[in-house]
């Protein structure tokens, strides 16, 4: 009993900031209808960020409190930043063009912004362990778990409410749906689509940021973190399926909840637990579990 407890509050910790980060994909897919794979860089640059922002905060004598809304700073100031200089500046030039085509774009761009941190950040790992402790340790039965896994939790929630009503009870979100059914007629009844391609992509960004830097904590921040990032977000989309929030949701589910119970039991299966699950969602249901039905084009 005490081992299953441990299974699956770890397994929802991992699946919390995989949400978010796995969100911000699904939300640039359905709405630009791009399979983003700079997606893991932006992750990256908001862990990055958020290291430096904290050590900064650490380092004048702030209150360790403030280390949280430091952290959500810097996911904002990546996606400010980032996103007008990608979507505008590049994406834009490419939409309607073939798919494969936006995969080898957005792959350039990860390629690009490999190097780019590591000509701002170097190669050298950084640790930012402050927020880590903030909220100590909760005892679950026999176990002790750190307070901020639980906290992440509970940040995965409210970030995904509040996605959820921004989409679905908000006029804003009714513009954003109305851009995803069919961008033409939008435009015809004067919605400004690039304008809805461009928010919501910087809130693809931002979700991906914010994944990196509450996780920056747990990690050590290096180049290369961004790589099995972006594998396991796809595979997360891929199991709940493209474009749906409550897939994103599950998907992370199932993935935290495998891999938890894969180190738990069989350590050296831990990444194969993620692909064979994945792999058994798509013999059953190759468009994922809360794929959308499509309307048949005439």
């Amino acid at each position: 009993m005490q081992l299953a407890l441990t299974i699956l509050v770890d397994g929802l910790s991992y699946a919390s900031w995989l949400f978010i980060v796995a969100l911000g994909l699904t939300l640039v897919f359905g709405v630009l209808k791009i399979l983003n794979i700079a997606h893991g860089s932006f992750y990256a640059l908001g862990a990055y960020a958020a290291a430096s922002t904290v050590a900064w905060f650490t380092g004048s004598g702030a209150a360790p409190l403030l280390s949280l809304l430091a952290m959500l700073g810097a996911a904002m100031a990546v996606a400010v930043l980032i996103a007008p200089l990608t979507e505008r500046g590049l994406l834009r030039f490419y939409y309607g063009r073939d798919e494969v085509l936006l995969v080898l774009v957005t792959y350039a761009m990860f390629l690009m912004l490999e190097d780019i941190t590591k000509l701002i950040w170097g190669a050298n790992p950084y640790y930012v362990s402050e927020p880590y402790a903030l909220f100590g340790n909760i005892d679950i039965g026999l176990q002790s778990y750190v307070g901020y896994d639980l906290f992440l939790v509970v940040l995965a929630l409210v970030v995904g409410l509040v996605v959820w009503w921004g989409l679905n009870r908000t006029r804003s979100g009714k513009i954003v749906t109305a851009v995803i059914h069919s961008p033409e007629i939008a435009a015809s009844m004067g919605i400004k689509v690039s304008r809805v391609y461009m928010v919501s992509f910087a809130i693809g960004i931002f979700l991906a940021a914010l994944g990196g830097a509450f996780t920056a904590p747990m990690i050590s921040v290096q180049p290369g973190v961004s790589v099995g990032v972006i594998i396991i977000s796809f595979a997360v989309v891929i199991i709940g399926g493209l474009g749906s929030i409550e897939g994103a949701a599950i998907g992370a589910i199932i993935v935290g909840l495998a891999r938890a119970f894969a180190v738990h039991m069989v350590p050296v299966a831990e990444l194969f637990s993620v692909y064979l699950v994945m792999a058994l969602v798509l013999v059953f249901r190759p468009e994922g579990l809360f794929q959308r039905i499509q309307a048949r084009k005439i």
